[in-house]
């Protein structure tokens, strides 16, 4: 039994480590680039969109289509790099317990 006792405090030790875990992630920004870093995207959270900064000369007739690639392109890095911090969150918050498959248990990372 008492080996149950230790593994419930584990588990709800895990369990606080993840809501923490979570709550950093819901604050967690990235920024991605594009065109050598004439368009950059601010993601926070699970990839909200904050900030859009566009370098004045892409800002020109006829440019249209060449600035929704770049931000498009400027979006995806920045969604990249937030999945890799929260993905390290997770992990972290997880330790052992990382990549463990047990039966009715989601798998974390």
């Amino acid at each position: 039994m008492k080996d149950l006792n230790a593994l419930m405090q584990q588990a709800q030790a895990m369990q606080q480590k993840l809501q923490e875990a979570q709550a950093k992630m819901a604050e967690s920004t990235a920024e991605g680039t594009s065109g050598g870093g004439l368009v950059t995207v601010t993601l926070k959270g699970p990839g909200e969109v904050t900030g859009v900064k566009i370098d004045d000369s892409l800002i020109a007739p006829g440019e249209g289509e060449i600035l929704s690639d770049l931000i498009v392109a400027a979006h995806a890095d920045a969604k990249r790099k937030l999945d890799e911090i929260n993905n390290a969150l997770m992990r972290d918050a997880a330790g052992p317990m990382a990549g463990m498959n047990i039966p009715g248990m989601p798998k974390l990372f």
